[in-house]
């Protein structure tokens, strides 16, 4: 017979997964899917130094920022500005079958999506990365 304690403990398996993704799903029309948690979703009025992500399908949706660089991946639809914070910031945008890159303007606001394109097509934010 063998004893449970000889077998060790189990291991934790990080995936970086947002934590609860479904229900922010479900009640703000968001997909947040995986990140360092250096970028978290926050009420706008909550704090000072939020970055402000501006959709035509959401309103405002703000996210805290802590330690040196951060990462978060997401599917938000109909963005077309953001308000940088005290981080330096690049956001990833679809449309279509093609992405561009916008680097944020700290503490100001930055045209990205369809206010930066000529066409004025209609862009999804895919990832955010902030360093200090």
């Amino acid at each position: 017979m063998k004893a449970i304690a000889d077998e060790g403990p189990g291991y934790a398996i990080e995936d970086f997964g947002y934590p609860n993704a479904d229900k922010i799903l479900a009640e703000r029309g968001i997909t947040l899917k995986r990140g360092d948690g250096h970028i978290m979703l926050a009420d706008c009025g909550s704090a000072t130094d939020l970055m402000e992500i501006w959709s035509r399908a959401n309103e405002k949706i703000c996210f805290r920022v802590s330690g040196n660089t951060g990462y978060l991946t997401m599917e938000i639809p109909a963005v077309f500005a953001v308000k940088g914070n005290s981080y330096s910031a690049q956001v990833d945008m679809k449309t279509g079958t093609e992405q561009k890159t916008f680097d944020v303007n700290k503490n100001a606001w930055t045209p990205v999506g369809e206010s930066a394109d000529e066409q004025g097509r209609d862009f999804m934010l895919m990832e955010i990365r902030t360093s200090k």
